[in-house]
């Protein structure tokens, strides 16, 4: 056979070369996207973003936005991760990129539903980044309970302007991990509160089934001061399933991060608004939308009887919607955020409508 020029072994190698490293990005592209967010400075170093100041505006991102024909109860709503990360390790207020997520995929999709109980309002804070989701580090830990601070502070503001009524506090996401804490630190022993809360709200996370005690899982529909709360899974998908609950973080009573372990997880069913572990079958679902991009007090489009639900192992098991209006971002970092569409918008309105009509109805008699 006749030996190669030196030319042809140039070009041999070349492909050889870009062919490893095409196969390369392939298997290890996630993991070059995830360490491209790492802020790369130890927590403890690192300048955090100037702090809000919630007596202005522009610290929320809603400030009692009330749809036509809204309730009255006035609505405590935490939003889920918006900021990437990579050069911080929590979002400044008012990043770009993180506010039109907010405003595009999750006020429409997850604040929706409560619009019709009465007015929203939902700060900004600076939020841990979507980097610390993705890594069970203790400077992530640590990112993630300084966004806490903020939070604190905006529910002492809305308070100011809520002395009094029916409320409702909810989360996604990150936002339900930190409306868990103020459950557990600001709400569970204050009697005052206690009376007036229609309902706690935590979607798409994993909780400590006793880390909101004594204010317990919500039983039945008409039930108030209790707490509605699910992490969602595909029907048939146990591999997700066990990642989620291995790599799944909560509060301890120090306000610390650590490890469920073999701790049951909450899970009440927005369908049912029942903790009873019961299949609950599609034709019991009332609707799920894709609300992405819809302007304020906008109401979805919704695909009814569809879902199948159940709790089981401390997760909400439901069974899958085929549809193109349901379909995740094609973005690798999105895909890793808050859907964008909810499955189960209508069942959390009505859920939220018909406590806050069993608040009422108990505050009747004394009235």
């Amino acid at each position: 056979m006749p030996s190669l020029t030196l030319r042809q072994w140039v070009g041999y190698t070349g492909f050889a070369l870009v062919f490893i490293l095409v196969a390369a990005v392939a298997v290890w592209r996630g993991d070059i996207l995830k360490a491209g967010l790492d802020p790369q400075v130890p927590f403890q170093t690192y300048e955090p973003p100037p702090a809000p100041d919630y007596r202005q505006p522009v610290a929320w991102a809603l400030r009692e936005a009330r749809a036509p024909g809204a309730g009255d109860a006035a609505v405590f709503f935490l939003q889920s991760t918006t900021y990437d990360g990579g050069s911080g390790w929590n979002g400044p207020i008012g990043d770009r990129k993180a506010d039109a997520y907010l405003k595009r995929v999750v006020i429409p999709n997850y604040a929706g539903p409560f619009a019709r109980a009465g007015a929203i309002s939902a700060p900004r804070y600076r939020q841990a980044s979507l980097y610390t989701r993705l890594t069970l580090r203790e400077d992530a830990r640590e990112a993630r309970a300084f966004a806490y601070g903020d939070v604190e502070k905006a529910l002492d503001q809305w308070l100011a302007v809520h002395p009094r009524g029916p409320i409702i506090l909810a989360g996604v996401e990150q936002g339900a991990d930190l409306i868990a804490r103020l459950v557990h630190e600001r709400v569970a022993n204050d009697a005052a509160l206690r009376e007036r809360l229609v309902a706690v709200y935590l979607m798409d996370a994993i909780v400590d089934l006793k880390q909101t005690a004594p204010i317990a899982a919500c039983h039945v529909r008409d039930q108030t001061d209790c707490v509605v709360g699910w992490s969602q899974v595909g029907e048939g998908d146990e591999g997700a399933a066990r990642r989620r609950l291995r790599r799944a973080l909560v509060w301890n009573d120090r306000g610390q991060l650590v490890e469920l372990g073999d701790r049951p997880s909450l899970c009440v069913n927005p369908v049912s608004g029942s903790d009873d572990g019961m299949v609950v079958p599609a034709r019991r679902h009332l609707g799920a939308a894709n609300a992405t991009g819809l302007e304020w007090g906008v109401r979805p489009a919704f695909i009814d009887r569809q879902i199948a639900t159940q709790c089981r192992d401390g997760l909400l098991r439901h069974t899958v919607l085929k549809s193109e209006s349901f379909r995740e971002f094609s973005g690798w970092a999105d895909r890793r955020k808050a859907r964008p569409y909810n499955l189960f918008y209508a069942d959390i309105e009505a859920d939220a409508l018909a406590r806050l009509a069993a608040w009422k109805a108990k505050q009747a008699p004394a009235a």
